[in-house]
Order: C-alpha cells, then sequence, then structure tokens
C-alpha cells in the first residue's frame, strides 16, 4: 500500500536557527516556527490557535537558513514528519519535527527590517504568541 509523508506549512520564525555538525561533518540546522489561526464562533467571539513546530534542515539548506533567516522571518517549509526519542531518567520521552526539503523565504529584508522594529511578537521568556501580526 502507497504511503505518503509530507508537510507544508507557512509560519514564523520564533528564534534564529541554529546550525550545528555531526560527527561525520554533515551541517543540521534547527529552529521553531508558530503558526497562528483566528475564528469567530458562533456566538461572534473570536478565538485563537497557536501552534508551534521544530524543522530540521541539512547541509545546504541549513547554511541558507542560518545565513539569511531571523526571528520573526516569514518563511514556507515544505518537508516531511520524523519523530525522535531520547530518555530522560529511564522515561523515553517522544517529539516530532519537520525535516524540511524546501524552505522558501516569504519576507523580504524591507519587510523583515519593518517587522523587528515593530513591539516584539514573542515573550522571550516562555516563547509564548503574545501578539497576532
Amino acid at each position: 500500500m502507497p504511503a505518503l509523508n509530507r508537510v507544508q506549512l507557512i509560519g514564523r520564525l520564533g528564534r534564529d536557527p541554529e546550525s550545528k555538525f555531526t560527527p561525520t561533518g554533515k551541517r543540521v540546522a534547527h529552529f521553531s516556527i508558530v503558526i497562528s489561526n483566528q475564528w469567530k464562533t458562533n456566538e461572534g467571539e473570536t478565538k485563537d490557535s497557536t501552534e508551534w513546530v521544530n524543522v530540521e534542515t541539512w547541509e545546504r539548506l541549513s547554511t541558507v537558513c542560518q545565513e539569511y533567516l531571523r526571528k520573526g522571518s516569514l518563511v514556507y517549509i515544505d518537508g516531511r514528519l520524523k519523530t525522535d526519542k531520547y530518555e530522560v531518567e529511564s522515561e523515553i520521552k517522544y517529539f516530532t519535527k519537520v525535516v524540511a526539503s524546501n524552505v522558501q523565504f516569504l519576507s523580504d529584508s524591507r519587510a523583515e527590517d519593518s517587522f523587528a522594529k515593530q513591539e516584539s511578537l514573542f515573550d522571550e521568556e516562555d516563547m509564548q504568541l503574545t501578539e497576532v501580526p
């Protein structure tokens, strides 16, 4: 039976990309994006929903992301889901991330500059959305 593992997202970076190198010398960058939605209920009340997604890029794509993306940048991500696990105090924890195969920058430098001059979109301490752009 055929399978499909594809994710397409548009959101803003919650933090600057962080790059590391694997023991074999491959570059990998990690960052998170925030995706916000607003809707009105039948009673006319406005509701908000915010999703945080961890993103991983490899090799040349990680270099480009590290060089050009900053916190608040608007991006389109195309990739696949991957679940990893780690152990903390004999307890196995799982987390899901998006391994990006394509990242398109939707903010140009002028838009990013004007965005950076606005009030901060993110609360530094707990990385919660405090204002919807």
